[in-house]
């Protein structure tokens, strides 16, 4: 468990993106009567947000007093230049994405949200002779999506800390969900991703002993709710307080989205800026200083 204080002890949280709320264009310190808008960054469509926070939306709306509209971003890009316009509120990110929107727009956290189990694992093969990540030196290892906080930035940082420099030391290939499929054939000699996505591939592995764990990383940051810089501290009040009293309805309610499976068991916890300076470690570990682009764009 991180040092971060837990809100809630129950079971999960919203999305890791950002939902866009209401889609005024005029700049304005509070949302209009009542309003706010939010949006998410990983997913694309009306129809989308709608099937996936729909119910979430509405329980939100009965517990805040507050009403929630939707606007669809493309991407996270997007989601940065409307809070950059104050044409949105509030955004529901991934820690990655939250430092950069943050360096972009000075957007805060309001409440985060805890993954169980969100780590990053560094996987093999049995009969590589490996057992330990500083053997790795020398070889390939495939990770899912560049800039991925699991999946990416996490496992970097994990051969950081092994002494080991991804790039140099190492060779990094980020190839999406052929990471698992490349160590099969022998391409790289071991795979990082998320260690969900490692207890998935083992689940569905006739002999999972043949892909042993060389090492579990630390609980990563959490994906959060974030509110663009002058937002009133009533709206921002409001939201926190209806999470943290409510937060097992809201939950459930998320949850009736099949996109927001990966927030079962999740924690509500408090956090600020200082949190993230855990991703800006991942980043400088993939060799970027520069906190205001995605990587991968």
């Amino acid at each position: 468990m991180s040092g971060r204080r837990i809100f809630v002890g129950a079971a999960a949280a919203l999305t890791a993106a950002a939902v866009v709320v209401g889609c005024g264009s005029e700049s304005t310190s509070e949302p209009r009567g009542g309003t706010v808008r939010l949006a998410v960054t990983d997913l694309q469509g009306l129809e989308e947000l709608q099937r996936e926070f729909g119910a979430f939306k509405d329980t939100f709306e009965e517990r805040s007093g507050l009403r929630i509209d939707f606007f669809a971003v493309t991407d996270r890009t997007a989601a940065a230049a409307a809070l950059q316009a104050d044409r949105v509120d509030v955004v529901f990110t991934g820690p990655a994405e939250y430092v950069v929107i943050h360096e972009r727009t000075g957007a805060e956290p309001i409440v985060a949200f805890e993954r169980d189990n969100y780590r990053s694992c560094i996987y093999t093969t049995a009969d590589s002779g490996i057992t330990e990540v500083e053997q790795l030196r020398g070889t390939k290892i495939a990770m899912t999506d560049v800039g991925s906080t699991s999946g990416h930035l996490g496992p970097s940082q994990m051969l950081v800390d092994a002494g080991l420099n991804p790039g140099a030391d190492i060779e990094v290939l980020t190839i999406g969900d052929a990471v698992h499929a490349a160590l099969k054939r022998g391409d790289v000699a071991a795979v990082g991703v998320g260690c969900h996505d490692y207890e998935e591939f083992l689940a569905d592995e006739a002999d999972p002993e043949r892909f042993p764990l060389l090492e579990e990383g630390p609980v990563l940051p959490p994906d959060l709710l974030m509110a663009r810089a002058g937002l009133d501290e009533q709206t921002i009040d409001t939201i926190r307080d209806t999470f943290t009293g409510h937060y097992d309805e809201l939950l459930a309610a998320m949850l009736e989205g099949k996109d927001n499976a990966k927030y079962q068991n999740a924690e509500l916890v408090e956090v600020t800026d200082r949190d993230y300076d855990e991703v800006r470690s991942m980043y400088r570990a993939v060799g970027v200083d520069d906190f205001s682009e995605f990587l991968g764009n």
